[in-house]
């Protein structure tokens, strides 16, 4: 056998970490990183936000410089609580509306849900 059963077992470990944080088609930075910090919480870097950023708006090369001018300064955890401000109170987490079109970094309208 050409491979170790280590090798294998990291290569399956790689393949399920991107299954599971990979935002969806449609999803928005505020419901994508909602959901990565419920389940993976934050290592005080942006590291759910740029990883967004490069599976949904690839050309937003700015969007961290943004997010940081309006009190996101070190972390996915401040987009949150300083940026994206007018998510409605509850005690769970709501579905994803979608952007309203490919590569939009705005946040979802949730009023939309239906």
């Amino acid at each position: 056998m050409a491979d170790s059963i280590a090798d294998v077992v990291e290569i399956e470990l790689v393949r399920l970490c991107r299954l599971l944080t990979e935002p969806g088609q449609r999803e928005c930075l505020r419901c994508y990183l909602i959901r990565m910090l419920d389940e993976f919480g934050c290592n005080s870097t942006h590291r759910w936000t740029r990883r967004w950023r490069d599976a949904r708006a690839p050309r937003a090369r700015a969007l961290i410089e943004r997010l940081q001018q309006r009190g996101a300064c070190c972390c996915d955890c401040e987009v949150l609580l300083n940026v994206f401000t007018d998510y409605p109170e509850t005690n769970r987490v709501l579905p994803c509306a979608g952007v309203s079109r490919a590569g939009s970094t705005q946040p979802c309208d949730l009023r939309r849900r239906g």
